[in-house]
């Protein structure tokens, strides 16, 4: 029956979802990974639970025209998908980048909705946004498209029903943004948005989360062997908020990161980057907005490398010695060619702080090699699931401290793992972290759906 049902899978894919490849990716991992559990649950087969789970419950798409600093018109096209609400709200990310479309949201809605599962808080999953660049654009402009976003997606939000949070191109900038206009527009405050400021219904270490989160999860991987982060040289690549804050709790651990990355290339540090260097990075990145080639410019130790035409087959970013990769940039960065150069320069842990950032062929590589390997799925979790801790706070009023917090945190990273172990054992697949973290997210959504009848 498996073979049988990835396949039914695929055909439908196809037939309704044409030109959709990051979707289709997403969706048949996970249907590979869940078949057994469906051979064993001939109910859920019968109930058609994974042709519900592909089809989003609510898809919206709007227009965002906005007025750029010379006075003239831009129009750009807004989305929201809500993907599942079985569990909880929708939740899930804003991106604002110019290789959005309907397809990588909805990839990212799907992937969402087990993520969410996994943190053990009641969260459906969501994902949105914009093919809008903030990228050179005035602080002026950025608040105008954000306001004109809002306009239409506040409709369709609320602290029970959506609750957006950052991702890709929305920073707390932009989270600050939408907030005022949702709440101008609505006439409420409530914790619409997550990710928002401290001093108006923020929480700590949600800036920090998905990067501390990667980490603590490949810390839980390690332990599996008897080894630590201490000492081991790390590639990290990208050079926002998740890359940012898993180098900063690398470097708590004892371990050191030596590169970065952005849109046009990389650096290679070889003494390693520094907690000094580090604050460097983050007055570049999020107050200057500057290239991470001016790293190399300040700090000898430092090569950049350009990312130009000629590394078309392969990123060189994953062909240093290291004994650890955190890749924190986007979809499908690592590709098998990448893999076997991560294998042959002696990583043995691949802790994916993006959403998906391996190819099907990369992560088979890492899964034959018996790799550890955490799918972003189970080891990005930690910043929604901080998110869901920042809905808790409003919800009730109050304010966590730091250390609450990253407790919190702590403890559902180590919850996520134990599930992924768990479930990857149970089903025969001792290890295997993709398996796992498959099966324990679904099968509590697949709970849910049936307990709810046909809605």
């Amino acid at each position: 029956m498996s073979h049988s049902l990835v396949n039914e899978i695929k055909s439908l894919l196809e037939l309704r979802d044409p030109g959709q490849p990051e979707f289709h990716q997403a969706v048949i991992e996970v249907v590979e990974a869940v078949a057994p559990v469906l051979d064993r649950n001939p109910e859920m087969r019968k109930a058609r639970i994974m042709e519900r789970m592909i089809e989003p419950e609510r898809v919206i798409t709007f227009r965002v025209p906005w007025v750029d600093d010379r006075g003239n018109i831009e129009v750009n096209r807004g989305y929201r998908i809500e993907m599942n609400s079985s569990i909880g709200p929708y939740k899930g990310g804003l991106r604002f980048h110019p290789s959005v479309n309907l397809g990588i949201l909805k990839f990212l809605a799907f992937e969402q909705v087990f993520k969410n599962s996994l943190t053990t808080l009641p969260m459906g999953g969501g994902k949105g946004g914009s093919d809008f660049n903030p990228k050179g654009k005035s602080d002026n402009e950025v608040m105008r498209f954000c306001q004109s976003f809002m306009s239409e997606l506040h409709r369709h939000i609320g602290p029970d029903t959506d609750v957006p949070a950052g991702d890709i191109g929305v920073g707390g900038r932009e989270i600050g943004y939408l907030f005022g206009m949702y709440k101008k527009l609505r006439n409420e405050f409530t914790g619409v948005l997550t990710g928002k400021g401290l001093d108006w219904g923020g929480s700590l270490i949600r800036p920090e989360a998905t990067g501390y989160g990667a980490v603590y999860f490949a810390q839980e991987m390690l332990s599996t062997k008897g080894e630590t982060l201490n000492g081991k040289r790390c590639l990290v690549s990208a050079s926002g908020n998740v890359a940012q804050y898993t180098v900063e709790k690398l470097l708590q651990c004892g371990a050191t990161p030596i590169t970065l990355s952005d849109s046009d290339g990389y650096i290679y540090d070889e003494q390693g980057i520094t907690h000094e260097k580090l604050s460097y990075v983050m007055e570049l990145k999020n107050v200057r907005r500057g290239r991470i080639k001016e790293y190399a410019d300040k700090y000898r130790s430092a090569v950049y490398i350009p990312l130009d035409a000629s590394y078309k087959e392969f990123n060189p970013l994953w062909n240093h010695k290291a004994d650890c990769a955190f890749p924190c940039a986007t979809q499908n960065e690592i590709n098998a060619r990448d893999a076997i150069n991560l294998v042959n320069n002696g990583v043995h842990v691949i802790s994916e702080g993006a959403n998906m950032p391996s190819t099907p062929d990369a992560v088979k590589i890492f899964i034959e090699r018996k790799l550890l390997f955490g799918p972003g799925k189970a080891a990005n979790a930690g910043g929604v699931a901080t998110s869901g801790l920042e809905m808790s706070q409003n919800s009730l009023r109050m304010g966590w401290t730091r250390e609450e917090v990253d407790n919190k945190l702590k403890f559902i990273m180590k919850s996520i793992h134990q599930s992924c172990v768990d479930a990857a054992r149970e089903y025969g697949q001792p290890g295997n972290y993709v398996t796992g973290a498959n099966i324990a997210g679904f099968l509590k959504v697949a709970r849910a759906m049936m307990a709810m009848g046909v809605v």
